[in-house]
């Protein structure tokens, strides 16, 4: 109760950064805010993380499995990026809006021509310098593996020739080398999923950042393949090491 309770204080604390400070700073002020902001929140929730790979500098599209909604504060802690993100996600009371005042692209996943629209959106941020992350699944798994990738979205590094670098998010606990705690899947709100994180010991975000692709050269079939290849092999690799 305390951490949910420090939580929400922290939340109200975004608000009133977003609310009277944004609009008066640039985007990477703002990205540095929103860097800080993530660090602390997982302080607060008692989530610690821990990296090995380096994240490319400059434009980047990032691919990662997707767990949870902790997902972006712990990519963001390990390098500031935009996202993209369902369009479900604009709709959450307050925790929606602070999402769209950090620079995130929402996409309505059930419209295929929206894709187009989002394509180009992405396309331009990575020819201005942005560095973007997406999660090609569309939707949450429980973290044991990898559930099957959209590949449209990833047209946008193809086309800009821009290097896409895979990123594989696995969840560990004080119980399991793969927590159950953290997996945001099947009809558990948000809130539910939050007393679940805050409730768990010792849950720790375990990041893998893998060597950079040049996507020039690959269809966006085939890169979204080996990426999710690439991903899942280091996902087995991270449980049976966690198991041991």
């Amino acid at each position: 109760m305390l951490r949910l309770l420090h939580c929400g204080l922290h939340i109200a604390r975004a608000v009133l950064i977003c609310a009277l400070i944004f609009p008066f700073i640039d985007a990477a002020a703002r990205m540095g805010h929103v860097e800080r902001w993530c660090r602390r929140t997982l302080t607060v929730l008692g989530i610690e993380v821990r990296c090995s790979g380096t994240p490319n500098e400059g434009a980047t599209l990032f691919i990662a499995n997707h767990v949870s909604w902790i997902d972006i504060l712990v990519m963001m802690s390990v390098r500031p990026m935009r996202f993209v993100s369902k369009s479900d996600v604009r709709a959450w009371p307050v925790i929606g809006w602070l999402v769209a005042c950090g620079g995130t692209l929402f996409i309505e996943r059930r419209n295929r021509r929206d894709a187009l629209r989002v394509v180009h959106l992405v396309a331009q941020a990575l020819q201005a310098g942005d560095p973007i992350a997406m999660f090609p699944e569309g939707t949450t798994s429980d973290g044991h593996g990898v559930l099957p990738f959209h590949a449209n979205l990833l047209q946008a590094a193809v086309v800009t020739a821009v290097p896409v670098q895979a990123i594989a998010l696995r969840f560990s606990d004080a119980r399991e080398p793969v927590s159950a705690a953290a997996a945001y899947i099947g009809d558990t709100t948000l809130m539910q999923s939050l007393w679940a994180v805050a409730s768990a010991r010792e849950l720790t975000a375990h990041v893998v950042v893998l060597p950079a692709l040049p996507s020039q050269g690959f269809e966006r079939r085939a890169l979204a393949e080996r990426l999710r290849a690439d991903i899942a092999a280091q996902l087995l690799r991270g449980a049976a090491e966690g198991a041991g």
